[in-house]
């Protein structure tokens, strides 16, 4: 099952994925941290307005998650690229919640830091329900699902600090979507992800390659803490970013980004100068 959020009527909803339309839920949750910690069955409340999927204006699908935890150095070829040692333990941080957007929305370049722009194509998973302490063999009961998320990063703020959050968190700088694949629908752990810029193919690689698997993860975060209905955690990135391309191949306004995750979708967003803003 495909779910996906959408903006219809000046309203956001939830709905189904069928065919070439969406059915929205009939549900008074309009996003998908609230709907998953309420346990509902959510096959079964696809029983509302129905919108073809050309005529759709489709939001990220979780739009306020409660945290966005990601993994570093997790593609055996992606460590190697670098010139790193493959990791040992996962590499975790964070991204700030202002950067979600969603398909079709611009990816800001921004003014003071426009020249080391790069994109990450990534599987994400979204948690189901409020856990702590999961086995690894029971890590799948509490992963609603999975969907495509674009790590966008900035490259010379990333390096300015062993944290990373400053170079991975600016406003528009995690674009997800088209929607979220429910946990029994696919093998998140044999998947084709192949990212494109204006149709050139940068990375191409499986999920097989992944040095944590979506369980391992799982298990190691909620080792610690506990996670929430909602929570994103993107799973890291294969080899093919720009930054170690020769010469490398950074993002500019103009240019497009397209990752496809196989069983998944397509996510799809144009990179822009970012606009004129003033002070709050």
């Amino acid at each position: 099952m495909l779910i996906a959020r959408h903006l219809r009527e000046g309203s956001v909803h939830v709905a189904s994925v069928v065919d070439d339309e969406l059915v929205d839920l009939d549900t008074d949750h309009d996003d998908l941290p609230q709907l998953l910690a309420a346990g509902l069955n959510v096959e079964a409340l696809a029983t509302g307005t129905h919108t073809a999927l050309s005529d759709a204006h489709l939001l990220a699908p979780v739009g306020a998650p409660p945290a966005i935890l990601a993994v570093g150095l997790n593609y055996r070829a992606h460590a190697e690229e670098g010139g790193r040692e493959v990791p040992t333990t996962p590499v975790i941080f964070t991204k700030h919640h202002n950067c979600i957007i969603g398909p079709g929305a611009g990816i800001h370049i921004p003014t003071i830091a426009p020249e080391k722009v790069d994109y990450e194509g990534e599987l994400a998973l979204v948690i189901g329900k409020r856990c702590r302490h999961v086995p690894r063999d029971r890590a799948r009961e509490v992963i609603a699902g999975y969907t495509v998320m674009n790590d966008v990063s900035v490259r010379d703020w990333q390096r300015a600090s062993p944290t990373m959050l400053m170079g991975k968190s600016w406003d528009t700088h995690g674009p997800m979507g088209p929607w979220m694949a429910t946990s029994d629908s696919v093998d998140p752990h044999n998947l084709q992800l192949t990212t494109r810029v204006n149709g050139e193919i940068r990375q191409n690689s499986n999920t097989d390659d992944l040095i944590f698997d979506c369980f391992d993860i799982v298990h190691h975060l909620s080792s610690a803490f506990t996670l929430e209905a909602g929570t994103v955690i993107a799973t890291g990135t294969p080899a093919g970013v720009g930054l170690y391309w020769d010469p490398p191949k950074m993002l500019v306004a103009g240019d497009e980004v397209s990752i496809t995750i196989e069983g998944i979708g397509t996510l799809t967003n144009p990179v822009i100068s970012e606009p004129d803003t003033q002070l709050l």
